[in-house]
């Protein structure tokens, strides 16, 4: 897990549904636009990596969540690290990626 080698906290797509439903996390997709718009985590934004602390929450408490494609991907840990950086607080990633949300059969959402 490239996210715990990194000294990043981890969540299981199943807790981050759980944490999505309760509408208690702000989920980042730092995938492709294409890759988003065809499956995401339900309400995740697209995020570029080069983003501005701007496009993050404005409370650096909040719940942020990154995910990328799949374990082997290393934006979502990189993201996770760059608003560590810029001092969020309670940030994870979830190691699994897009790829493994789908495999557990999770519901995703997509843009026309």
């Amino acid at each position: 897990m490239l996210a715990r080698i990194m000294g990043l906290k981890t969540i299981s797509p199943q807790d981050l549904l759980a944490l999505v439903q309760g509408s208690r996390v702000t989920t980042f997709d730092v995938n492709s636009p294409q890759s988003w718009a065809r499956a995401h985590v339900p309400g995740a934004l697209n995020l570029d990596a080069g983003f501005k602390e701007s496009e993050l929450p404005p409370d650096k408490n909040s719940a942020v969540v990154f995910y990328c494609s799949s374990f082997l991907c290393t934006k979502a840990p990189n993201a996770a690290l760059r608003a560590k950086r810029m001092g969020y607080t309670n940030v994870h990633v979830m190691s699994a990626g897009i790829s493994g949300w789908l495999a557990a059969g999770l519901p995703t959402q997509a843009q026309a």
